[in-house]
């Protein structure tokens, strides 16, 4: 019988059980897309990846990213989870650098150490693309608020970093906390638009060392909340800066989320805009929670 090896991880987790849990399987032989998407629907956290090879192809190890209900070309926090265990597992020393080659095109992802074990993880993302504007009244209505929850200095907009989300900006954090989703008019919405998820935020905190409360609604994807976005948060960095939301071309800023359903992660946020290109850097702490083998 071929065993798979099997690691779950809390990415973006000051401590174990915090965080955004995550599956990450090394397969012993070759998987077919049917296999790996029902895997990743048993195991059932926001995505579940599969590192195919333990050999470095074309400047990067190639990973695969599936949420429950569908693969993905890119997500945050599967991207520093995995590289986590392809330096910890298979490369097995420090390294300054480890390139994931994924769907949306090779992401690197940088290493600080401490004690010769990775303390804080980054990852560049892709340059950000920004899409359509949505009705503040339309996004109220999609989180059950008021349209004076929505804060109307900034726009409500798409943005992609290899997967689109709508930023949402509101003015509280009270707000951020009582948002419910309305399902009906969140599928609505999300038929003829190109993000599936929905991210808002306040500039108002729980922990007073963040600058950003962030929760973020992702049904189409099988999760009904997500206690940890990197993909988004990159997203919202770009947002942030483009919007010169704190009044400069420049952000490095700590972000909470996860809080609502007592996942509490916290994520690092740098970027810069430099001659109308917008660099972004999602970094985090990524903790080892178990290892086995998959049969």
């Amino acid at each position: 019988m071929v065993r798979d090896n099997l690691y779950i991880v809390d990415v973006f987790a000051e401590e174990k059980y915090a965080g955004n849990q995550l599956a990450v399987i090394r397969p012993g032989e070759m998987m077919s897309d049917v296999k790996m998407q029902r895997l990743a629907n048993e195991m059932h956290y926001s995505e579940t990846t599969f590192i195919l090879s333990d050999q470095e192809e074309n400047g990067g190890y190639p990973v695969r990213i599936f949420t429950p209900a569908a693969e993905i070309p890119f997500a945050g926090h599967p991207t520093l989870g995995t590289a986590f265990i392809i330096q910890r597992e298979i490369i097995r020393r420090p390294v300054d650098k480890v390139v994931l080659n994924l769907k949306v095109g090779p992401i690197p992802v940088t290493f600080n150490y401490r004690d010769n074990t990775p303390y804080e993880m980054w990852m560049k993302q892709i340059e950000p693309t920004f899409i359509s504007t949505l009705d503040r009244d339309k996004i109220s209505r999609v989180l059950n608020l008021d349209i004076g929850d929505v804060d109307e200095r900034f726009p409500v907009q798409e943005v992609s970093t290899g997967t689109p989300f709508v930023i949402a900006p509101l003015k509280t954090l009270a707000a951020v906390q009582k948002a419910v989703l309305n399902r009906q008019r969140y599928f609505e919405t999300i038929e003829h638009i190109d993000s599936k998820a929905i991210l808002f935020f306040a500039p108002e905190t729980v922990d007073k060392e963040n600058q950003l409360h962030v929760r973020m609604f992702a049904d189409f994807y099988g999760v009904p909340e997500d206690p940890a976005t990197g993909s988004a948060n990159g997203c919202l960095a770009g947002y942030l800066v483009k919007h010169r939301y704190f009044g400069k071309d420049s952000i490095d800023i700590r972000v909470e989320q996860g809080y609502q359903i007592n996942r509490p992660s916290r994520l690092y946020l740098k970027a810069e805009e430099t001659n109308g290109i917008i660099n972004i850097r999602v970094g985090g702490k990524v903790v080892m929670v178990a290892r086995g083998e998959l049969t």
